[in-house]
């Protein structure tokens, strides 16, 4: 049997090797010779998977170690006879990390005392859900707007323009659909974008084309007073420089690429997988992730409640890193810069999620443990 797999997913021989040959291939560079003699072809978000793709070969099983599915032509899968899965929620807690690194720095240069600003999440599927969680956790005033989730549930969800006329920090979440009824493509268009309140910060850790970044860019030059962090772009590898010089924070789609959420993709896959052959899974992934570098913080029960939530935060994952080793990757050529945004995807630093922290409090302060149990840490 034959695997083959993009070469930045992590854990390909502990979880993989027991069912055949791995050839491990860049992303970007998977074509119809490399996976003509396939299997089972493993992919993250880089690789368009269709008809063009898989037509004529042996593939039988995709599955991709990622949260969304817009690079999937899953209507050619149902035809093909292909079985798909990709691994919902893998990366969720990193993403919600990225955004309160994010709102932490847009706050320290503002001068904005977080809890009096009005969050509107856009998109309240595996990682909006978690971090509306975590802002109402924290007692902060959260709107959310979900269509598809209203239809069908119901429920305490505003529509789109509500979140634009009423929210300080917009917060995007939604999955890519580029046709049709519910289509995300350019959600956030020229004319949106203007309607903006004064001073809002526009943060994209979702799909690039979810923003129209020409407008975006055009937008931020007129407006000084809007703030943007983007983490995904229209165009990716190649980036807007121009739009990313006028953002607050500028990242190269790292915002959930925490190692534990890296490592649940793979494994969330591999389940997959042994369901597909119907044999019962021999690895499992707490045998495998390693120990985190910070796994313990004592606090005083008089410490600041701001100052311990942005040294909770920031203790485990900082965004400013990220910003200034791309900021630094955006010379040379068009292509050089292509190639400089995949190399800071393929050799990303090890990262940990909040939630893995355990944190201690000496003496009694109810508004520490709000916190603590917000980020979704553990008091102990």
């Amino acid at each position: 049997m034959l695997i083959v797999a993009d070469e930045n997913i992590p854990l390909l021989d502990a979880f993989f090797e027991g069912f055949g040959e791995i050839r491990r291939v860049p992303g970007r560079s998977i074509d119809r010779a490399t996976v003509e003699q396939a299997d089972v072809l493993l992919v993250r978000s880089v690789t368009n998977v269709n008809r063009g793709l898989l037509e004529g070969s042996k593939v039988r099983f995709v599955g991709t170690c990622t949260i969304g599915t817009d690079h999937l032509d899953l209507d050619y899968f149902q035809q093909a006879g292909i079985t798909w899965s990709s691994a919902p929620g893998c990366n969720a807690r990193g993403v919600v990390d990225y955004v309160l690194g994010s709102l932490l720095t847009l706050a320290e240069i503002e001068g904005t005392d977080l809890n009096r600003r009005t969050y509107g999440v856009v998109g309240a599927g595996e990682v909006g859900g978690r971090l509306v969680k975590v802002l109402q956790g924290l007692g902060w005033n959260v709107l959310v707007c979900d269509p598809p989730r209203q239809a069908a549930e119901g429920g305490d969800f505003v529509s789109l323009e509500q979140i634009i006329e009423q929210c300080d920090v917009i917060s995007l979440h939604t999955p890519l659909k580029k046709h049709g009824a519910g289509s995300t493509w350019h959600l956030f268009d020229q004319n949106r974008l203007n309607q903006l309140k004064p001073g809002a910060w526009l943060i994209n850790a979702s799909r690039g084309p979810v923003v129209d970044n020409a407008a975006l860019c055009e937008v931020l030059l007129q407006r000084e007073d809007l703030q943007a962090v983007l983490d995904v772009w229209e165009g990716e590898p190649e980036v807007d420089v121009a739009l990313a010089e006028l953002c607050v924070l500028a990242t190269p789609h790292i915002a959930g690429y925490s190692l534990d959420g890296k490592q649940r993709g793979t494994a969330q896959i591999y389940q997959a997988y042994c369901d597909f052959l119907e044999q019962p899974a021999q690895v499992r992934l707490s045998d495998l992730l390693p120990a985190p570098w910070l796994s313990q913080v004592t606090l005083n029960a008089e410490s600041d409640p701001a100052w311990a939530l942005a040294m909770l935060c920031r203790g485990v994952y900082d965004p400013r890193r990220d910003d200034a080793d791309f900021r630094r990757s955006l010379v040379g050529s068009v292509s050089e810069q292509r190639a400089a945004f995949d190399a800071l995807r393929k050799n990303y630093p090890s990262r940990r999620e909040i939630d893995g922290l355990q944190v201690r409090i000496e003496g009694d302060s109810p508004a520490l443990l709000k916190i603590v149990a917000a980020l979704g840490a553990s008091a102990v």
